[in-house]
């Protein structure tokens, strides 16, 4: 959660420097995806079994939107390079992080029958 936390504040940071005609529209959906994953994750820590795959997924999901409309924004230079490349290498790690928390719920939770 720390890492999501700490990768949402430097995104916020870059928000303000989005050109302001793409900060509104392209801006705001990477906001939302990054809102709804830290969601996800706050809520998935409380579950358990089943309820936390399921939540995990989402987060997986949401991350996935992050980094794509993240990458539209870069190709059409809404972010500089060397932003985008600190920011990405964040996201993957979560991503890595989500993955490993989603496979050890995996080997602890029973298949259903």
């Amino acid at each position: 959660m720390t890492k999501t936390r700490s990768a949402y504040t430097n995104w916020f940071k870059l928000l303000t420097d989005f050109p302001k005609t793409s900060r509104h529209n392209l801006g705001g959906k990477i906001e939302g995806y990054f809102l709804e994953m830290l969601e996800q994750i706050f809520v998935s820590q409380y579950l358990s079994g089943e309820q936390k795959m399921n939540r995990l997924t989402i987060c997986i999901s949401k991350l996935d939107g992050v980094k794509f409309f993240l990458q539209i924004a870069w190709e059409n230079k809404c972010l500089p390079n060397d932003k985008y490349t600190a920011l990405s290498v964040d996201l993957d790690e979560i991503g890595r992080m989500l993955g490993g928390w989603k496979k050890d719920i995996e080997k602890k939770t029973p298949p259903k029958q």
